[in-house]
C-alpha cells in the first residue's frame, strides 16, 4: 500500500478531562465543557486526536456534528495488555484470567472504533489500532501480531486509513512487520523525555522523524505526539528543563517546520489535565498543556 496523501493542517491532541473527572474513575466531561474547548481550539487547529472510544469521544464527535464545528479527528482504540510487561516500572504484571478478560476488552473497543468511523464517516478522517502498547516500557504490551490483527480488522470495515500511534524507535525494529499492513505510520518524540535541552530539542525531533521516515520511503508518516511539558517533580525530566518559556520555543519551532515540510503533527496535548500520573502536583504528566486545567492560556498561547 501506497502513502497516504493526507492534507496538511495543524494538529493537537484533545482530551477534556477536568479537575475531578478521568477515565478511570468513568467522571466524563460534559456537552457544554467539550463545546467550550472545542470553541478555544477551533481557528488554530483543524485536525484532533482522541485516543480512545470512550464516553469522552463520543461527546465530542457529537459536539462537532450538532455545533457544525471545523474539525477532522484522528480516533483511536485504546489496547490493554495481552501480556506481561517486568520491564514496566509502574505495574505491567498481569493474571491469565485478567489477560485474558483484556482481549474481549480490546476486542469490544476495536468493535466500538469501527462502528463509530462508520457512523461520522464526515469527521473522523483516521484511525489508529491503539496507543504506545509496543514500546518496551509500557504498563499495556500487546504482541505486535495482535495489532496486525487489529489493523487488518478495521481496514476490512472502514474506509479511513488505519494507523497505530507509537514512539518511534519500535518502528526501527519490531513494529517493522505493522509498518506493511498499516495505511501510514504514527510517530512520537519526546526529546524532554530523553533527557534533551532546548537547544538540540529540535534536531533531535527531525532526527527521530527522518530515521523512519527514510526507513519507508513509500510511506506517509505522521508525528501523533510531540510536545514540551511545563513542570516536572523530577521524575524522568529534570525541572530546571521544562518551562512554559521552554514550551513556547519548542512549540513555535516545531509548528514552523511542520508547517514548511507539510508534516502533519499532533501537538500534545491542548490542555493540562490533572488526574494523570502520580498525585504529586508537579507530576509531569499533569502538564503538557498548551493551556491550563482551568482552560486560561500558558505563555504559548498569549
Amino acid at each position: 500500500m501506497g502513502a497516504v496523501n493526507f492534507k496538511y493542517s495543524e494538529a493537537i491532541c484533545y482530551s477534556g478531562f477536568r479537575d475531578g473527572q478521568s477515565p478511570e474513575t468513568g467522571t466524563f466531561p460534559t456537552y457544554e465543557e467539550i463545546k467550550e474547548d472545542l470553541l478555544i481550539l477551533q481557528g488554530q487547529w483543524k485536525y484532533l486526536r482522541l485516543y480512545d472510544c470512550d464516553a469522552h469521544s463520543v461527546t465530542v464527535l457529537e459536539v462537532i456534528k450538532k455545533e457544525g464545528l471545523d474539525f477532522k479527528i484522528m480516533l483511536g482504540a485504546y489496547i490493554v495488555a495481552e501480556v506481561s510487561n517486568e520491564n514496566c516500572e509502574w505495574g505491567g504484571v498481569y493474571t491469565d484470567q485478567e489477560i485474558e478478560a483484556n482481549k474481549i476488552v480490546n476486542l469490544k473497543r476495536i468493535q466500538k472504533l469501527i462502528q463509530l468511523a462508520n457512523t461520522y464517516p464526515e469527521i473522523i478522517f483516521s484511525l489508529s489500532a491503539g496507543n504506545e502498547a509496543t514500546v518496551e516500557w509500557t504498563d499495556h504490551l500487546v504482541p505486535v501480531e495482535s495489532v496486525i490483527r487489529y489493523v487488518q480488522l478495521i481496514q476490512g470495515e472502514c474506509k479511513q486509513p488505519v494507523t497505530f500511534c507509537e514512539n518511534y524507535l519500535p518502528w526501527l525494529g519490531k513494529l517493522m512487520p505493522l509498518a506493511d499492513v498499516v495505511d501510514f505510520i504514527s510517530i512520537h518524540t519526546y526529546p524532554v523525555w530523553e533527557y534533551k535541552g532546548i537547544n538540540e530539542a529540535m534536531s533531535y525531533t527531525l532526527e527521530n522523524y527522518h530515521a523512519v521516515a527514510d526507513a519507508y520511503p513509500d510511506k506517509t508518516v505522521v508525528i501523533t505526539e510531540a510536545g514540551w511539558a511545563t513542570n516536572s517533580n523530577g521524575r524522568g525530566i529534570d525541572p530546571s528543563n521544562v518551562n512554559e518559556e521552554l514550551q513556547a520555543t519548542y512549540y513555535n519551532q516545531l509548528v514552523e517546520w511542520s508547517k514548511k515540510e507539510q508534516v502533519i503533527t499532533f501537538v500534545f496535548e491542548a490542555f493540562d489535565e490533572n488526574w494523570k500520573g502520580s498525585d504529586e502536583v508537579l507530576e509531569p504528566e499533569k502538564h503538557w498543556g498548551l493551556f491550563n486545567v482551568d482552560r486560561s492560556p500558558k505563555l504559548v498561547m498569549q
